[in-house]
């Protein structure tokens, strides 16, 4: 495995001076930005795949890794409802060692392979389904054996990782390959490894989004206004959509409940329960609705 190599040129990287060695890091972390670019198309078919799924209705979008690319993969799980509104019901993740292996290390859990089958069947899921498998080796156990059960249920099945012919890769339905090489620190995925997977799942997370109407234009009509700046942001995007003032956009997102997109259809259509079952009947795609 090309991430477990160790890099001769960092050879005696305790003995460099701090800015080499903040250099070399940056330096690194640059590279594993350029490993995403070649993975674009493969992650443009991930999130199309994807989308055919979830815009049905009523399938739910997992996450599976251990360590730290399964820390990454929660990150990006827990993100998207407040910023696409994205309902908790449809999402989740599973980690290996559990919820507490978010904040207390749990290496050992990456073996249990069995573990991952068993949850995953309990999850129920099915082929309205989808789930992101993510691992720097691209042979961590559990992440494997959670993406190979959740294909064999009908999910659709996506995966990440860092090496190239590895059994995560095979196992998914869309293998996502971001081959970063040997790190600085060799062995150490959390660096460069783990810069790729962020920016990856960014952006399929992100396009997936937009294919499922939670974007109009490139603002985030599904955001959940939870605290004052957010709110504001939900005024600002209903002003600009609706074409009406601050004050307007305001009173409109208060009948709407928070809702943006409930909120510029309210413009047009004033009954707010025939403008819930037009944005409905558009799958909640705020451009159809619109139409």
């Amino acid at each position: 495995m090309t991430t477990e190599d160790v890099a001769l040129r960092f050879r005696g990287l305790d003995t460099w001076p701090d800015a080499e060695v903040l250099e070399a890091l940056l330096e690194r972390n640059f590279a594993a930005l350029a490993a995403v670019r070649p993975a674009l198309p493969e992650l443009e078919r991930a999130a199309r795949g994807a989308a055919e799924r979830l815009e049905r209705g009523s399938g739910r979008l997992l996450y599976a890794g251990a360590g730290t690319s399964g820390r990454l993969a929660a990150l990006d799980a827990v993100e998207l409802p407040p910023t696409f509104g994205w309902p908790h019901e449809r999402l989740g993740y599973l980690l290996a060692g559990g919820e507490q292996a978010l904040v207390r290390s749990a290496e050992a859990a990456e073996d249990a392979a069995g573990e991952a089958e068993r949850r995953v069947r309990e999850a129920g899921l099915g082929p309205a389904d989808v789930l992101v498998g993510v691992a720097a080796s691209g042979r961590t156990p559990f992440t494997v054996a959670a993406v190979r059960t959740a294909r064999s249920l009908g999910a659709f099945t996506v995966g990440l990782a860092n090496n190239p012919q590895t059994p995560l890769l095979a196992a998914a339905e869309v293998g996502v390959l971001l081959e970063t090489g040997p790190e600085v620190l060799a062995g150490s995925t959390r660096l460069a490894a783990g810069t790729a997977q962020k920016v990856a799942l960014n952006l399929f997370s992100t396009l997936l989004m937009i294919r499922l109407g939670r974007v109009y234009s490139n603002l985030m009509v599904g955001v959940n206004a939870s605290n004052e700046k957010l709110v504001r942001r939900a005024v600002g995007i209903v002003a600009e959509i609706a074409g009406v003032d601050a004050e307007r956009a305001r009173a409109l997102l208060e009948r709407a409940g928070g809702d943006v997109r409930l909120a510029v259809l309210l413009e047009r259509e004033p009954d707010p329960e025939a403008a819930r079952r037009r944005l409905a009947a558009a799958g909640g795609n705020l451009r159809e609705a619109l139409k």
